[in-house]
């Protein structure tokens, strides 16, 4: 808060009003107060020319105000063992008129004029928003925790106090409200202040004079006639100000007084004569002639009112959905607002005059702005959030309409937790991968010795004869490669070296041999003959992939 060195009530303080947005306005900007009218308080600041203040309010009221708050304050003091001392802050666009503050900035003090329903309410400690939103700018400006509200007349007799500390959510509220007075501000066109229209009637009709005996003896009744319809042709139908209704009113009223005249005349006519057509016709005529216009004055200002209360609330009701259009196309798509509730039928229930209907009907829709606005900045704000974390997470956060409208915290905590289950499971599934992979490696591997242990086959050497017999090898299903392996002859001698057996230990490898053409395709269906005859020939020499030799003892 930055301290202004001015002094309360004089000239440089309200200079330096001039240029703020004060606290003791804001329960009017909120369209709260009980004093001012949010148009009015627009006019004010657009126009620079504040309300005249009369002599008897400024007596009676401000310096009477101003005494008793003077007396409070020591009362306070006593009460709480501090200070406190008047200070005028600012922050930003904002001011606020301190009746006391302690030293350390802490705790402020707020007086107001004693009454009865106010002391009730303060010792109910329930404020009417007509206190509270000063109190607040108050605490916001100052960055105080509390204030005390003093209800008194500077007496200890009548002085009733509570602390009033920050409601979460109004401070916030409150900016946006002057944030939007702003931007009203700057489209606002000054209304002519026109007086409260007050009824008149049409021209008074002359008095009817009628004189009978057995006949009618003396009467201006066509002259009566005359004047009487020229008056009620010039009556105005056409309802568009607040003067034309209150002189339509005022006519429906006289024109039923007119009817009743006219029969009073009729009646006291009949009392002398027992028939007279012609005056009767006549006073017939001017009778249904002011009962026609005041049947039809009456329904155009029932009509009439209703059509302009129905146009001045679709009228806000436009304004208001402009302004939620407005912040729609700041969302770029990514979200949509959701309904705002506005109540203009309810805000101007009970209000007469056009004025007071534009007005309560404005300051509903100066509400309701404020909380499109609010629920604006908070949609931006979480989908500013969403950008940077949820950015490789797209697919996570498919309810981006449901997760904006969330307090910006919880959304924070909810995106944190949706990644953090997503990368647990994604891990889960990758160990489960891993362990998949790792099992069928090993059951790989498992099958592999299982045939390769099957396939170890020990081939020993036959008894050494001179002329083995010939053994027909069985049918093998072979490559090219083998088969052209194969059809090499292999010349060998019939004996082998007695001390020398082959044991084949890689079958695998053995194949291989005999496709590479390193070995005859006869030893695939083990011809002991060929072997042994291969075994003789290449002796010592022997270096077969797959086939060792190995010494036989004698």
């Amino acid at each position: 808060m930055k301290i202004h060195n001015v002094a309360q009530g004089s000239e440089a303080w309200h200079a330096l009003r001039a240029n703020y947005f004060t606290a003791s306005e804001a329960p009017a900007m909120m369209g709260a107060s009980k004093q001012m009218k949010r148009t009015e308080l627009l006019s004010a600041k657009k126009t620079g020319l504040d309300r005249d203040i009369s002599w008897w309010v400024q007596k009676y009221l401000f310096d009477k105000g101003h005494e008793a708050e003077a007396n409070a304050r020591p009362i306070l003091e006593a009460r709480i063992g501090e200070d406190l001392f008047p200070v005028v802050g600012t922050d930003g666009d904002l001011l606020a008129s301190l009746d006391g503050c302690t030293m350390l900035g802490e705790t402020l003090f707020e007086h107001k004029m004693w009454n009865e329903q106010l002391a009730a309410d303060v010792l109910a400690g329930n404020l009417d928003p007509h206190y509270y939103w000063q109190l607040e700018q108050q605490l916001l400006v100052s960055g105080a925790e509390k204030v005390i509200f003093v209800c008194s007349d500077g007496t200890e007799d009548n002085f009733v106090s509570m602390e009033y500390t920050p409601v979460p959510g109004r401070a916030a509220t409150l900016v946006a409200g002057w944030k939007q007075f702003q931007a009203d501000l700057l489209d606002y066109t000054p209304i002519e202040v026109v007086p409260e229209a007050v009824g008149k009637t049409p021209d008074s009709l002359p008095a009817l004079r009628i004189e009978v005996t057995g006949m009618v003896t003396a009467s201006n009744l066509e002259q009566f006639k005359a004047h009487s319809l020229a008056v009620f042709a010039s009556i105005n139908t056409e309802l568009e100000t607040d003067q034309h209704f209150a002189d339509a009113e005022k006519t429906v009223k006289w024109c039923g007084d007119v009817e009743e005249r006219l029969a009073a005349a009729k009646q006291h006519a009949l009392s002398q004569t027992e028939s007279i057509d012609a005056l009767f016709r006549t006073i017939d005529e001017i009778g249904a002639e002011a009962r026609a216009k005041r049947l039809m004055l009456d329904k155009l200002v029932k009509a009439r009112k209703v059509s302009i209360r129905e146009d001045i609330v679709m009228s806000a009701a436009r304004a208001l959905q402009t302004h939620i259009d407005q912040i729609n196309a700041s969302l770029g798509g990514k979200a949509r607002m959701p309904a705002v509730p506005a109540d203009f039928a309810g805000a101007i229930k009970g209000k007469k005059s056009i004025s007071s209907l534009r007005d309560a009907a404005d300051s509903e829709l100066a509400r309701a702005k404020i909380a499109a606005s609010q629920v604006g900045d908070s949609i931006r704000a979480n989908l500013a959030s969403l950008v940077k974390p949820a950015a490789d997470y797209v697919f996570l956060f498919n309810d981006v309409q449901q997760l904006v409208l969330k307090a910006n915290d919880d959304l924070v905590a909810l995106i944190k937790v949706r990644i953090s289950e997503h990368e647990k499971a994604e891990e889960v599934k990758a160990e489960a991968t891993r362990v998949r992979i790792r099992n069928e490696e090993l059951q790989r591997i498992e099958d592999e010795d299982k045939v390769k242990q099957a396939a170890a086959v020990v081939v020993e050497s036959a008894p050494v004869v001179t002329a083995a017999p010939a053994v027909t090898p069985a049918p093998v299903r072979t490559t090219a490669a083998v088969q052209q392996a194969a059809s090499k002859p292999v010349t060998a001698p019939v004996t082998q070296p007695a001390n020398l057996q082959a044991e084949v230990f890689d079958l695998e490898a053995l194949v291989k041999a005999v496709a590479y053409g390193q070995c005859p395709l006869s030893v695939l269906s083990v011809n002991w003959e060929a072997l042994d005859t291969l075994v003789a020939d290449q002796g010592s020499k022997f270096s077969m992939a797959g086939v060792r030799l190995v010494k036989v003892a004698a």
